[in-house]
């Protein structure tokens, strides 16, 4: 069997992490649907810069709207518009189906520009759910501080939301504790919950690219914590994932889950991303192959899903070492690295690493646009 398809034997649903109008329109994304088992898609703003300002899909659809008078902010938003609302057609019969399990979404995220602004994600958030007009759209925001009340808020009005950014377990803890409220407050408003999804993106391999120097710089300079160090070096993300399993454990479980669950709703998944390798010392199927588990999701871009098509070796690994895995976390303290500031520091940088995209990609349809125009106000007229 194609590993791919293998792994939801497991209990964990294949994500994309990638869309572009070209394997919309080709069949290409039907081909991984029906081949490959795929189970959902997640954009972000640095995957429309690509697919947007790095290929000619786009070209017609830009001139027609910058000749409608839309501005480069708002021809970017159709674009994304679009393709989502085509990916989620594509992945409609897999949410209607009875054993759905939460797949066939399609995950479209909120201006990175509005990461410390509350009420301006909730109010994009809404405007893209009802622009999109597919219940199986899942809006992305951030698990910044000023995101918690927002997610909240979002669930509360029915929106499904992908918690994206996530890279500490207090924050998750955080994020799951705005889901859970975020759905009392509209049980007690006496709205339904059932069909009300959501899923939690843990990002994983930026927390070993991030300190992994720092660990081997520590292995080197000897003494009595090199040991320590050197033991540590690459297993810092993976116990964290494994450590998240077990507090999704306890936090969907007990009388107050099991009032919610009385009344319809979901469990929040836990979504592994961040999960393509950046570290050629490793295997390429590190953050794949090591949290494989039940009630689970992992976004992998097409490269890593091209390598586990080929050599993947699906098993359920994601409980294995747990022990190991809180050990690792209570031992890095003694190296002077505390992972709530490291957490912070990776929400940071991660916020940067979508707003320079996002930025680059509106000065180019900017570029596009006066092209455009330009060019409308030369053609002769007939």
């Amino acid at each position: 069997m194609n590993p791919l398809v293998a792994i939801k034997q497991h209990g964990q649903s294949i994500w994309l992490d990638y869309i572009r109008r070209n394997i919309l329109v080709n069949g290409e994304l039907s081909r991984l649907l029906a081949e490959d088992g795929l189970r959902g898609v997640t954009s972000n703003p640095a995957i429309f810069e690509k697919a947007i300002g790095g290929s000619a899909d786009y070209e017609a659809s830009i001139q027609a709207l910058a000749r409608q008078g839309l501005s480069a902010e708002q021809i970017y938003e159709q674009l994304a518009i679009e393709d989502v609302q085509h990916a989620c057609d594509l992945l409609r019969p897999l949410y209607d189906a009875p054993d759905s399990g939460g797949d066939g979404y399609v995950s479209l995220e909120v201006s990175p520009t509005l990461i410390h602004d509350t009420q301006g994600t909730v109010a994009e958030g809404l405007r893209f759910w009802h622009a999109v007009n597919r219940p199986n759209v899942m809006i992305k925001v951030p698990a910044t501080r000023e995101g918690l009340p927002a997610i909240r808020q979002l669930i509360a009005h029915g929106v499904n939301v992908n918690v994206t950014l996530i890279f500490g377990l207090n924050r998750y803890k955080a994020v799951a504790e705005a889901y859970l409220q975020g759905l009392e407050d509209r049980a007690a408003a006496g709205l339904p919950l059932s069909r009300i999804d959501s899923v939690a993106s843990f990002f994983l391999s930026r927390i070993d690219v991030l300190l992994d120097p720092q660990l081997e710089q520590l292995a080197q300079q000897g003494g009595e914590k090199a040991a320590l160090a050197q033991s540590l070096v690459g297993e810092v993300a993976l116990a964290s994932a494994k450590q998240a399993y077990q507090l999704y454990k306890g936090i969907f479980s007990g009388a107050r889950w099991q009032a919610l669950q009385a009344k319809g709703a979901a469990v929040q998944r836990l979504l592994w991303a961040s999960t393509g390798n950046k570290n050629p010392k490793y295997d390429n199927l590190k953050y794949v192959e090591q949290l494989i588990g039940p009630e689970t999701v992992n976004t992998i871009p097409v490269e890593t899903l091209d390598l586990y098509r080929t050599g993947g070796q699906p098993q359920s690994r994601l409980e294995e070492g747990t022990e190991q895995a809180t050990q690792v976390l209570a031992r890095l303290p003694e190296l002077g690295i505390a992972l709530e500031q490291v957490s912070q520091q990776l929400e940071d940088e991660g916020a940067h690493k979508f707003n320079e995209p996002f930025a680059k990609l509106i000065s180019t349809l900017e570029t596009q646009r006066q092209a455009a125009l330009q060019s409308a106000t030369a053609e002769p007229t007939v």
